[in-house]
């Protein structure tokens, strides 16, 4: 607080801020910036889970909300995601339609249409996904043989598909017992 109100926050775009501080609440700093006049960018790298603490933190204006533990790739994602909708929220003029002002909500939500991870497509991952969210199916759990013999890739590739959309937090995985041996892996639609 002390180092925005020094720069009088002209020369800060993001601050990185954990909610779980020795002495304060980050939610707290976030209240006194808004309170202070500040509209810098926040972005929430911590491991506070709670709801509340969630949507008080979008009621604040957080523009991110990082969960630990994260991967590297997580972050650059955000802070790529951040640069993208900051560039185009300092541009001059005005906004000619509603489908400018999405795109630029989409670009800092992550909906816009940026890069998947080294080796994955978007077509197959969208077949990963439809054959993962199939009704029929959806409530069992599917393991990624299955997965792979529904949509004619091999069982590799499917595993590291459904792998990603674990780590973005679209699907859960769980153990499967029932045969001999070890228990396959099952993934669920969230």
């Amino acid at each position: 607080m002390a180092a925005l109100r020094a720069n009088d926050g002209g020369d800060v775009d993001l601050v990185l801020l954990d909610f779980r501080l020795p002495d304060l609440h980050g939610l707290d700093v976030c209240r006194a910036l808004r309170a202070a006049g500040s509209s810098v960018d926040v972005l929430a790298v911590t491991s506070a889970r709670d709801l509340a603490v969630v949507r008080t933190a979008v009621s604040l204006g957080v523009t991110h909300y990082l969960l630990k533990p994260f991967t590297f790739a997580a972050f650059r994602d955000k802070l790529e995601r951040y640069a993208d909708y900051r560039a185009q929220a300092l541009a001059d003029g005005e906004v000619a339609a509603q489908h400018e002002v999405d795109q630029m909500f989409a670009t800092l939500r992550g909906t816009a249409g940026h890069s998947l991870p080294k080796g994955l497509d978007a077509q197959t991952l969208d077949r990963v996904r439809a054959a993962l969210t199939d009704g029929t199916r959806a409530a069992v759990g599917l393991s990624a043989t299955e997965v792979s013999a529904s949509t004619g890739i091999s069982r590799v590739t499917a595993r590291r598909y459904l792998e990603y959309l674990v780590t973005v937090d679209r699907a859960a995985l769980s153990p499967r017992y029932g045969t001999p041996g070890r228990p396959e892996v099952e993934y669920r639609p969230r």
